[in-house]
């Protein structure tokens, strides 16, 4: 993996996460491929962010996922090559992102969903903002306890007629 100056020194206002970072590095890197996937080394990515292996673990485990659409393959050996591949939306996707909600969400998990479906270009940044402010913590009436049972129904619904409109343009 060859790393360009401009995406081994992100700029920014200091206040940024490193798991921010290096997610932004990672998908920079996707964007930039030729193909729908990247092959990079756990402890070269770690060295160009002067962190621990284990965090780049945290970053690929927690915002590489299957929920967020993407598949990670991981090499022991031979340098540790991990190849983390953009999976192409599909009903299966959608189907595994409804059931991956569970029985209730908190209201920023529900929100990386929104933005999950946004960067798969499957919703505008104005229906993010609609099915945001519908999961907002003020907006739902309901007692603090049902809250994040009722954002998970809506959230499901709003999933499933997103899947179904998805198979009938590819129809």
């Amino acid at each position: 993996m060859k790393v360009k100056e401009s995406q081994s020194k992100k700029s920014g206002d200091g206040m940024a996460r490193l798991s921010d970072l290096i997610e932004d590095f990672i998908k920079s890197l996707i964007e930039e491929a030729d193909e729908e996937y990247i092959e990079i080394k756990r402890n070269e990515l770690a060295n160009i962010f002067n962190c621990a292996p284990s965090q780049i673990n945290y970053v690929l485990e927690t915002r590489f996922n299957l929920s967020n659409g993407y598949i990670i393959e991981s090499r022991r050996g031979g340098g540790g090559y991990i190849k983390i591949i953009k999976r192409p939306v599909s009903k299966d996707w959608m189907s595994k992102l409804i059931s991956d909600i569970g029985d209730n969400i908190t209201e920023s998990k529900s929100r990386l969903y929104i933005d999950t479906l946004l960067e798969h270009n499957l919703i505008t940044e104005r229906e993010a903002a609609l099915m945001k402010s519908v999961l907002n913590e003020k907006i739902l009436p309901v007692s603090q306890y049902e809250k994040p049972i009722l954002r998970a129904i809506l959230l499901k619904v709003m999933l499933a007629e997103l899947s179904n409109n998805l198979i009938k343009r590819s129809d």
